[in-house]
């Protein structure tokens, strides 16, 4: 069976065109990629992650047996909202030696170089399976993925080794850091701003506990990174929103904030969350003393698993001769290589 080549450029111009914003969806990309793979009679199938919105696509060239490599990559972009483009930001455009367009590197380029390559896969006689893994929803925290990664680990023969095409600058990265999301809430007692004896400022607890997350900071940047791979070369503790209160002269009866952790692989992914529950602990007793209603509620919305080096690993291996490299260097940004490293499956960068 013969479908239609495109070049590598051609098929980035496509892949280009389709709004994949993640907030938005990729079912027509999707359902483009399944009729030009139709085309080739390679086999597929897709593992939702929001039903009639967003999905991923996973598809077998080769022998469906155990062993090969996975060329894993996200279809979603983040928004072009309110960013000065000077062209149409889905639509590729060359200027001088490079092309511009939303997603061009991050990562719908190495998408269509995978997908441009399907004949010559089919072509190559192959003796273990090159499988391509489409997924959604990386840009907001690797969440759509996820679906896929536990079909991959229930349901198929186990692949050998991933390849996750994140813009590195063509080099082989196999470590990054980790990122857990927490949502804080505090709940206090309201009262008029005159009689602060009879209220529990929810903000002012919050200040409390943001100074302990500083303290915290300080102290993992003491620490530091053993190996000096990283940059910055410690982990990290991060503050991002903060909201509460209702009037300049009402005690606050909550304040909620969001903060998150970037550790270092190695790290312990307790000590961040148990410190600070042990501080916030400290705090409830005389906040109840005043209204037993009060506390601290704390939550963890998001993990993304940091991705732990593993020296000459299948992945590492084939990636090193491949891109004739002889360094593994390490990103500070998360991928969804971690995801996949949990399930046993080597991955690199």
């Amino acid at each position: 069976m013969t479908g239609r080549t495109y070049s590598a450029e051609e098929m980035l111009a496509r892949l280009i065109a389709f709004d994949t914003t993640s907030r938005d969806g990729n079912l027509p990309l999707i359902a483009f990629v399944e009729e030009y793979l139709d085309g080739w009679g390679v086999p597929h199938f897709r593992v939702d992650y929001e039903a009639n919105k967003k999905t991923n696509l996973f598809a077998t060239i080769g022998p469906a047996i155990a062993g090969g490599v996975v060329l894993s990559g996200h279809t979603d972009v983040v928004p072009v909202d309110g960013q000065p483009w000077t062209s149409d930001p889905f639509t590729l455009v060359q200027r001088g030696e490079r092309l511009f367009g939303r997603g061009t590197c991050d990562m719908k380029g190495f998408l269509a170089i995978c997908l441009a390559e399907v004949p010559n896969f089919l072509g190559a006689g192959l003796k273990r399976p090159i499988h391509l893994a489409l997924s959604c929803d990386e840009e907001v925290g690797c969440k759509g993925v996820r679906p896929l990664v536990a079909h991959i680990r229930d349901r198929l023969p186990k692949p050998g080794a991933v390849i996750v095409g994140e813009p590195t600058s063509m080099k082989v990265v196999n470590a990054h850091k980790s990122a857990v999301t927490f949502a804080t809430e505090v709940t206090g007692h309201e009262a008029h701003s005159s009689l602060t004896h009879h209220g529990v400022n929810a903000i002012l607890v919050a200040g409390e506990l943001l100074a302990e997350i500083s303290r915290i900071r300080e102290d993992l940047i003491a620490a530091g990174d053993p190996t000096r791979r990283f940059d910055p070369p410690y982990s990290t503790v991060h503050v991002g929103v903060i909201e509460g209160g209702t009037a300049k002269n009402i005690i606050p009866r909550r304040c909620a904030f969001q903060w998150e952790t970037r550790l270092l692989p190695t790290a312990d992914p307790q000590y961040v969350p148990e410190r600070f529950k042990a501080f916030a602990q400290g705090l409830e007793p005389a906040m109840r003393a005043v209204a037993p209603d009060t506390g601290i509620a704390t939550e963890a919305v998001n993990t993304v698993p940091g991705l732990a080096p593993e020296k000459e690993s299948p992945a590492e291996v084939l990636a090193l001769h491949l891109a004739g490299a002889t360094s593994t260097p390490a990103v500070r940004y998360c991928t969804a290589a971690g995801l996949i490293q949990q399930i046993g499956i080597p991955a690199v960068i």
